[in-house]
């Protein structure tokens, strides 16, 4: 049996990881064209702050793939014959699968601006992204500082953009179309703890702003300024899309497998084709769990479809179960993690606890059920918990009152810093 994997991501590369400790006979490929090896994605940011070098990002050493017998080809699939199980590369050539995986990932969206195909106008997701950014930035610095950077969008590819690029030593303004950072997943409260703290750093951030248009510099080819809603002008020397991705599904358009925003795919994260399934962020549930979105482009949601898909590919199906919710980020120097049922605004029936402490920088918010008690969500700024703890807590459905008096078990904190517990239970207790 022969399964092929397209896209050699987190979820690509747990699914290959997993199918060969259930079966250590068949043939696996892993065929990507981004990378010769798995990566990781989220550190990309630090190579370019330097922090890190590339090769520093690749979790696995490169022995590990040919002592694990997994092939790693690098190509570009161009066409898919799913009746004849046969891939056509961009070179022409052909692979057959017994088997199918497309983890396919995300590309950047880039809005219908006018002006969006000037030179120096990019999204950040991928490696070429990463490698573009480089050379836009060369450009600027080799200048000097005639413009700023901006960047527009209010995720966390704009934060981390605008870190990126103040690493650099350039001006960088941020525009977020928002009257605050993330205000799906954070209170004002706490995402007026992020604009502060961002604003220390250096960064022009203007909220309820964004633009409408790109304007070209004097060489006619390179963008120049940008025009906002309200009319205004900003010039500028790059500009930063950070306004969310999409799945990368271009090239099945056509191809006969059933597509949405995602490839559509049931709990076993089968297509609507046969021995072809889907993972990570091209994959869209068809039934989602309560309170889940169909496609969640995050890396743990992406590692536990992978661990699930690699038992169904050798013979022992799998339902995909995303487990408590989870998300982490890191906002220049201000952490944040999410547990749970987070929205900025408590679900009928449930009800939030809020504690900031005085420096305006961390805080913590406890969703519980206004009947029982039961906790169903952190969110957090400044602080770490232990993620064990807040899952178990979370699918134990632990009370309120109880929780607050165990507070200290999850503070994940450096030795010798201030425990919050004590301060929280004295503030709401």
């Amino acid at each position: 049996m022969h399964i092929v994997i397209i896209g050699n991501g987190i979820s690509g590369t747990t699914a290959a990881r997993h199918a060969r400790k259930r079966n250590p006979n068949c043939h696996i490929t892993v065929v990507a064209d981004e990378a010769d090896y798995f990566f990781s994605r989220t550190a990309l940011m630090y190579v370019f702050m330097g922090h890190m070098r590339l090769q520093d990002t690749e979790p696995y050493e490169k022995a590990f793939w040919s002592r694990s017998n997994i092939n790693l080809r690098r190509a570009r699939v161009c066409h898919f014959d799913f009746e004849r199980k046969i891939l056509i590369t961009a070179e022409g050539d052909g692979i057959h699968y017994d088997k199918l995986v497309l983890a396919l990932g995300s590309v950047p969206l880039l809005p219908e601006w006018p002006g969006r195909d000037l030179h120096g106008v990019q999204g950040f997701y991928h490696l070429w992204d990463l490698e573009q950014l480089e050379r836009h930035t060369a450009r600027m610095q080799l200048q000097g500082p005639k413009s700023p950077a901006l960047v527009v969008g209010g995720g966390l590819i704009g934060v981390e953009l605008a870190e990126m690029l103040h690493a650099r030593r350039i001006e960088v303004v941020w525009m977020i179309r928002e009257p605050g950072f993330w205000s799906g997943s954070l209170t004002p409260e706490e995402s007026a703890a992020v604009h502060r703290h961002v604003r220390r750093h250096g960064i022009d951030l203007r909220l309820n702003t964004t633009l409408s248009a790109i304007q070209a510099d004097a060489s006619g080819s390179h963008c120049g300024a940008v025009v906002t809603t309200d009319g205004s002008v900003q010039a500028c020397s790059f500009v930063g899309a950070a306004v969310g991705v999409r799945p990368n599904i271009g090239a099945l358009a056509g191809s006969g497998i059933a597509l949405d925003r995602g490839v559509l795919v049931d709990e076993y994260l089968q297509t609507s084709i046969p021995d072809v399934y889907a993972a990570g962020d091209c994959a869209e549930l068809r039934d989602p769990e309560p309170g889940r979105r169909a496609i969640e482009p995050l890396w743990y949601t992406g590692r536990l479809m992978g661990q699930a898909l690699g038992q169904t590919l050798v013979g022992h199906p799998t339902r995909y179960s995303p487990g408590v919710w989870f998300n982490s980020a890191k906002f220049f120097d201000l952490e944040y993690q999410g547990y749970g049922e987070v929205s900025p605004k408590p679900v009928q029936g449930q009800q939030a606890l809020f504690w900031a402490h005085p420096d305006g920088e961390r805080s913590i918010r406890i969703h519980y059920r206004a009947d029982s008690g039961a906790v169903t969500g952190f969110s957090l700024l400044g602080i770490r918990f232990r993620h064990e703890t807040c899952d178990r807590w979370i699918n134990q459905g632990c009370n309120i009152k109880d929780v607050l008096l165990q507070l200290d078990e999850a503070c994940f904190d450096e030795e010798f810093s201030i425990r919050y517990g004590k301060m929280l239970r004295n503030a709401l207790l």
